[in-house]
């Protein structure tokens, strides 16, 4: 029987051998380095800063009001780190991959989302070699901040039809996933348009090929996203409670 400390330690070994391990080049996740002219690749790291702030504020907030569900909120980063390391190769560039970004904006609102979801594509870029430094605005935005938009308000409105929960959550992470790859193929659309068709061809055939993989995708995330709240229900309820999904103090 190990020690507490000796435990640590092997978990931390073990941590470190499986970045190792994963850390191989990767031909694509998210958006990959190079792939955005330079000048799209500032434009959508400006587009993503006001709710990179705005998530910061409400984190501080969250953890200043309820300081009990600060697990909850490292929880749902972990998993979207988890899920969104689990790639498809799908069109020249980008990849397709669930993004696990629904469950944290439901839980806690969009807003935070883009804050953890930029430390989780950073983590992956520079550990995993998934996506890229220059890419990393427009990887945020789509995934990080559209996707988590959607699932909010999604949640939102099944919540004010009186949809089943349930039901609620499963559109609400499903859809967010969706709309997370609209926005790649509009960015990937927008760097490069088709020499023919322009921007409307090259949006339609890049869409046209994520949707071949991200539609299950999605309904698989949609699942899961299903299955770790009724555990969270189960088992955090009085924080649910306080941060209001189950109808608590918001």
């Amino acid at each position: 029987m190990m020690k507490p400390m000796e435990r640590r330690i092997f978990g931390l070994s073990l941590l470190v051998a499986a970045a190792c391990v994963l850390a191989v080049p990767a031909g694509a996740m998210h958006i990959m380095e190079g792939y955005l002219p330079l000048g799209h690749c500032v434009a959508w790291g400006a587009v993503c800063l006001p709710f990179v702030v705005l998530g910061v504020v409400r984190i501080r907030r969250i953890t200043a009001a309820h300081r009990k569900t600060l697990l909850l909120l490292a929880m749902a980063g972990a998993y979207c780190f988890l899920l969104s390391a689990l790639k498809l190769p799908s069109v020249s560039g980008s990849s397709s991959h669930p993004t696990g970004t629904g469950l944290g904006a439901i839980l806690f609102g969009p807003t935070p989302m883009a804050v953890l979801g930029l430390i989780v594509l950073l983590f992956q870029a520079v550990l995993l070699a998934h996506g890229g430094l220059t890419t990393l605005g427009a990887n945020t935005f789509s995934m990080a901040i559209a996707g988590p938009f959607v699932s909010f308000g999604v949640f939102a409105l099944c919540r004010k039809l009186k949809v089943s929960r349930r039901i609620g959550v499963f559109l609400a992470a499903a859809l967010g996933d969706l709309l997370t790859y609209v926005v790649t193929s509009v960015q990937l659309a927008l760097a490069h348009p088709s020499p023919t068709g322009g921007f409307a061809a090259s949006f339609a055939e890049f869409l046209g090929i994520f949707a071949v993989t991200q539609v299950p995708l999605a309904i698989v995330e949609g699942l899961l996203t299903v299955v770790v709240i009724v555990g969270l229900e189960s088992l955090a309820k009085p924080e649910l409670r306080e941060i209001g999904y189950l109808g608590g103090a918001a």
